[in-house]
């Protein structure tokens, strides 16, 4: 385990860090609602904890909370998935990313993207080589805000979803983008 997996993972830009899940801050977290035509791409903050809960130590659930002058508000919900045997195959042994859910009222402000750069700077504390992101196509995709990052897709399919993948070892986890 890192030593930043019990406390906050600084974001830097966009203006957010991840926190742990707490009795504090979990009300705020299960009002967090995508816009309604992103519901079939993403499962609910309230899912995703249960999965967690489900699946114990290779989940790293995380609030997104925006920090501004006037004070700290949970703007989203992200989730990471770590060292799991993809498909079941011991020698494949991956991390990435599981849940990402920007609040409908506070997307396009780089939340997103700052939350996915904060993920992926845990995994580099935890020397995994790259992370990994699944999700579904169709207009509405993820796909241009993932590729906008840097994962590109592998060819692979997960349970009809796109694999895509993100090389670690780069300086910099992707360009300024702006979540949808």
């Amino acid at each position: 385990m890192s030593a930043a997996a019990g406390r906050s993972a600084d974001a830097g830009a966009g203006g957010v860090r991840l926190d742990p899940v707490t009795g504090e801050n979990i009300d705020a977290l299960l009002e967090v609602a995508v816009r309604p035509d992103q519901d079939h791409f993403v499962g609910s903050v309230a899912k995703s904890l249960a999965e967690a809960y489900a699946h114990g130590p290779v989940a790293w659930p995380r609030a997104i909370v925006a920090t501004r002058p006037s004070g700290e508000e949970v703007v989203g919900f992200v989730m990471a998935f770590l060292d799991v045997e993809w498909d079941d195959d011991p020698a494949d042994v991956r991390s990435g990313l599981w849940r990402l859910n920007v609040d409908a009222a506070h997307q396009g402000r780089g939340h997103g993207a700052a939350a996915v750069r904060a993920v992926c700077a845990e995994l580099r504390s935890r020397a995994c080589p790259a992370a990994y992101v699944t999700y579904h196509e169709g207009p509405g995709s993820p796909a241009p805000f993932y590729a906008g990052l840097g994962f590109v897709p592998t060819g692979e399919l997960s349970e009809g979803e796109t694999v895509a993948r993100l090389d670690l070892h780069q300086d910099a986890v992707g360009p300024d983008s702006r979540d949808a």
